[in-house]
């Protein structure tokens, strides 16, 4: 087993409680703060609203060793599966985090009956702009929404 493979099977992913607040926020301020210079404001994802999406049931955490190392907030819409955000603690960039959140994810929205999946970045982010196309999604839109550069992306499961 590469010590990659064997980072991702110590990560267990669970759902969110109210006492998992602040460690869900450092996480995902922690994970986007390096895009602020770049989009000129915070992501939508740092000015979040984390105990309303918590007590919603729509805030995962990926932990190792106790640590919250990811957050992954999803939810069904009228729209399909929506995933919201995903955040990687950099102390764990490059360990298999963040395609284990994506991965729960897509597994998360069939067991809940819904044929795919959907997410947008900020059109500045353009290294998830590479990522999401190997991965299988497809760029359906670009629009503007709540102040930012928003591109959207679906991704057929099954």
């Amino acid at each position: 087993m590469t010590e990659r493979s064997s980072a991702i099977a110590d990560t267990s992913i669970r759902p969110a409680h109210a006492g998992d607040a602040t460690a869900v926020r450092a996480c995902v301020l922690a994970a986007f703060a390096h895009y602020v210079a770049r989009i000129g404001k915070p992501p939508a994802p740092m000015l979040a609203d984390y105990p309303s999406l918590i007590a919603a049931e729509r805030v995962w955490i990926a932990e190792r060793q106790a640590e919250t190392i990811g957050v992954l907030v999803q939810y069904g819409t009228d729209d399909g599966f929506y995933i919201e955000t995903v955040a990687v603690h950099p102390r764990h960039h490059g360990t298999g985090a963040g395609r284990a959140l994506l991965e729960f994810a897509e597994r998360e929205a069939v067991r809940r009956g819904f044929a795919s999946v959907h997410l947008c970045t900020n059109s500045r982010m353009t290294e998830n702009q590479v990522l999401y196309p190997k991965i299988g999604y497809v760029e359906y839109d670009r629009r503007t929404e709540a102040g930012y550069d928003r591109v959207f992306y679906r991704k057929a499961l099954g």
